[in-house]
């Protein structure tokens, strides 16, 4: 009988690493597709950069080039030549220096409120068409700038990077009127939840294997974290995407609405820095608050997948593409649910993440033409079937692929990842 129980035991384990290697090969295999069709379709051979308006079997359909999307896709580029033994391939390395030359010739232009900013996008050739009274497009310019350094070991680009993270920190906690966007009597001041978690995000980017610097941002990443965590409300059964500067909650639509795949986003940024300072507690925080109530918050029982989003009074959302089912929530979900799974082993976790990960490669992977599909409706239908546009590009997708292979790796091996 005891040794029934051992055989049953060893085939159990058996058919759990069968599981997770399965996993790890369908990522595998999704990310290689991917960034084939990037690498196939995207490239300027003339003007340099990257074309982002992509249709679904890769032609361009729009020339415009978005800073923030080129900043994204020479990120994931050096990142997989870095990190990735596969992609350590010169027409890898090659495609992020010629992103890189093209972001510093001309991501930035003069403004009238201050000396300089991103732009948000340009024309093929690199002339400035529009800039946002946002931090995003700079936000990205200092991940593509920082990433490309390190496989570049190119000391000013570094530089230029943490010069243009200086930029952002003031703007953000000092004086935001560079960005061109005057207070006005009756706006009132509102912490967005992306911006520290961009910011978060930027200083895992900047400080990742440098000690001085990660002393430098230290007090930084703390405000990041407090700042994050003030979203967390109605006795903490709610993550609230905007809320007031002492961590209140804001009246009207504004107030109320959530967005499930930006706190799970959240939730694993929160896990990274946990697990990174050995903060339990906060680790807790991220698996209870930011992946537990947004995903139960979010899913469609109806018909699965998860809200764009919700008021968390029940009235129905100002947004007009409330109900959709887009890409990068369900991208971030993946992540967020398996880097839980894999620092915690709470079966609950794997659960959930088999659940998003069903829903998601049957849905929005397009096994015809490669990639995937960014817009469903709610019952998830495909509604727009471009493949890269102003909002999508080369990052939620494979960088869902590529962190969640790397954490089926870990798994695999038996260590926390």
């Amino acid at each position: 009988m005891l040794q029934i129980c051992r055989n049953r035991s060893t085939d159990s384990r058996t058919m759990t690493a069968a599981g997770l290697e399965e996993y790890r090969k369908r990522f595998r295999t999704e990310l290689d597709q991917v960034v084939d069709f990037w690498l196939k379709y995207s490239h300027d051979k003339e003007y340099g950069g990257f074309f982002n308006c992509l249709g679904k079997d890769g032609k361009v359909y729009d020339e415009l080039k978005y800073v923030w999307l080129q900043g994204r896709q020479v990120w994931m580029y050096s990142r997989l030549y870095r990190t990735m033994e596969r992609y350590h391939r010169p027409e890898i390395l090659e495609a992020a220096k010629i992103g890189g030359a093209f972001l510093q010739k001309f991501a930035r232009v003069q403004t009238s409120s201050g000396p300089w900013k991103c732009a948000f996008c340009l024309t093929r050739d690199g002339q400035a068409v529009k800039v946002q009274r946002t931090i995003f497009s700079e936000c990205f310019y200092v991940m593509a700038m920082d990433e490309l350094s390190r496989i570049t070991h190119d000391k000013e680009m570094q530089a230029d990077a943490e010069s243009m993270m200086g930029q952002l920190v003031h703007w953000v906690r000092i004086d935001s009127s560079g960005l061109g966007r005057p207070q006005l009597p009756g706006d009132q001041p509102v912490n967005s939840m992306a911006v520290p978690m961009m910011l978060l995000c930027l200083v895992d980017q900047l400080t990742e294997g440098r000690t001085e610097v990660a002393e430098k941002y230290k007090e930084l990443s703390e405000w990041c974290v407090e700042q994050i965590l003030q979203h967390i409300q109605r006795d903490g059964k709610a993550i609230l995407e905007n809320v007031t500067f002492d961590g209140k909650e804001l009246p009207g639509c504004q107030g109320r609405v959530q967005n499930p795949g930006h706190a799970l986003e959240a939730g694993w940024f929160l896990l990274q820095y946990a697990h990174a300072k050995g903060d339990a507690q906060l680790q807790k925080t991220a698996v209870d608050k930011f992946i537990e109530v947004p995903f139960h918050t979010g899913w469609d029982k109806q018909h699965g997948g998860l809200f764009y989003f919700l008021d968390v009074d029940g009235h129905c959302p100002t947004q007009l593409e409330w109900n959709m089912k887009l890409w990068w929530p369900h991208c971030e979900a993946l992540i967020a649910c398996l880097m839980a799974y894999s620092y915690t082993r709470e079966p609950m976790l794997m659960d959930r993440f088999k659940q998003i990960y069903d829903y998601t490669f049957s849905h929005f992977s397009d096994e015809e033409h490669g990639e995937w599909f960014g817009y469903l409706s709610r019952r998830g239908e495909v509604v727009l079937d471009f493949k890269g546009g102003p909002f999508k590009g080369f990052f939620h997708v494979p960088r869902c692929l590529y962190m969640c292979e790397k954490l089926l790796d870990g798994l695999l091996k038996g260590e926390r990842s």
